[in-house]
């Protein structure tokens, strides 16, 4: 019955979250448990105290990609690396990443910075396979810094500290972002793409213009692990640093844009919390099916060893990458594989990274990648070219990912 509702749903178009939380109500009413469950996980999860970041820090992301710090960060970034052979490369890496990171969306650093830097990249002779291949990549790579909205989302669904995961993505993230950058230097190094060294002036001037956005991740990082606020608490923070930088001392965001910009967070958010909300009801059925515990005994039956689980384990995520987008495919799998993962003895906040490295992956592989998908739009390009000029980025990733799944410390080490 459930399988046959959940094709009609999916035929007829319906959302994720009707999908979900319609098989969480057939479930328990064939069950004979009372429906009101579904309402009370429901208002658990608005009770939870990490659930207030998400707006905050998708609102501090709309405010900085409406204003014109993108285009400051790439200045600066231009002027401190753009004298190394690969130095304009290297800087829409980074860029990119941190952008993300601050916004929780590749698609956005995609549209807001795509054409910016494509055209420098093609300014300075880089191949157009290989700028186009960059920008469409390089953006997922921030999905692993704080404060990365799926790290969030991971952490409400798996009951992991969000400190703790925010801590965890950072070595695997600068990994990513070091080897790309390397790959980056190789190749404008054989073409020899490098600019003019700055003057002391110039540098001093973009740190100036750069200096209140470069601020941002400072103010968040020692408020949180300096034990001054949690991550709730500095979200709120740094809405209101961005907002006070942005509108009050740039004015480079009128003040009748704000209710545009706090509906578009809204929309947002309102879809990956409404998806959470039916996801979280939809487990608290699966648990009382024992479903995770007749996955856990199959999974068990053929898989002998950890380091066999783990590798099944990327091989099912890098699958479900290409088909679901990172919201639907953390509410829908985290549940199932997390109790089988701890019966291995994989750390939950090792999972967290190992399961978003995957999903950043997913980003830029066919059949659905969103960057596939945004980059198409944003550079009007088909998509078989853009996933064919990704692959070696996308391979670099996946050796990367390799290292962070069997290699726990990058993960655990600062913990």
């Amino acid at each position: 019955m459930s399988a046959l509702l959940a094709a009609f749903l999916a035929l007829v178009g319906a959302p994720l979250f009707v999908l979900i939380a319609a098989l969480a109500l057939l479930g328990f009413y064939q069950g004979g448990i009372d429906l009101q469950v579904v309402f009370i996980e429901m208002y658990r999860l608005a009770s939870s105290p990490a659930l207030t970041a998400i707006p905050l820090f998708a609102f501090t992301g709309f405010l900085l990609a409406e204003s014109q710090a993108p285009r400051r960060l790439v200045h600066f970034s231009q002027v401190v690396l753009g004298w190394l052979p690969g130095g304009l490369a290297l800087m829409a890496l980074g860029v990119c990443a941190l952008l993300t990171a601050l916004t929780g969306a590749s698609g956005m650093t995609i549209v807001a910075l795509g054409g910016l830097l494509y055209q420098a990249l093609r300014a300075q002779q880089y191949p157009e396979s290989f700028s186009l291949g960059l920008l469409t990549t390089c953006g997922s790579l921030g999905l692993l810094f704080p404060p990365s909205l799926p790290l969030i989302v991971y952490g409400i669904i798996s009951q992991t500290p969000v400190d703790l995961l925010f801590l965890a993505g950072l070595l695997p993230g600068l990994l990513l972002v070091a080897v790309l950058g390397f790959y980056c230097l190789l190749v404008g190094r054989a073409q020899h793409h490098a600019g003019p060294r700055p003057s002391g002036q110039e540098f001093l001037q973009v740190c100036w213009a750069s200096a209140a956005e470069l601020l941002l991740p400072l103010v968040l990082f020692s408020g949180i692990y300096g034990g001054m606020v949690a991550p709730s608490e500095a979200a709120a923070l740094g809405a209101v640093y961005v907002f006070v930088v942005e509108v009050v001392l740039h004015r480079e965001i009128p003040l009748r844009r704000l209710p545009g910009l706090i509906c578009d967070t809204l929309v947002l958010v309102g879809g990956i919390l409404i998806v959470l909300a039916a996801a979280l009801a939809y487990t608290n059925y699966l648990v009382d099916a024992e479903v995770p515990a007749r996955f856990l005994a199959f999974v068990q039956a053929r898989i002998d060893s950890r380091l066999e689980f783990l590798l099944w384990l990327n091989l099912l995520l890098l699958v479900v990458g290409c088909m679901l987008d990172i919201f639907s495919a953390l509410v829908v799998v985290v549940p199932l594989i997390l109790p089988v993962a701890q019966a291995y003895e994989v750390h939950p906040v090792h999972l967290g990274i190992v399961f978003l490295a995957n999903l950043e992956i997913g980003y830029s592989t066919p059949p659905v990648g969103l960057n596939l998908f945004i980059a198409s739009l944003r550079f009007d390009r088909p998509l078989a070219e853009l996933a064919l000029v990704s692959l070696p980025f996308v391979v670099l990733q996946l050796l990367c990912l390799i290292v962070i799944t069997y290699l726990p410390w990058f993960s655990l080490g600062l913990l």
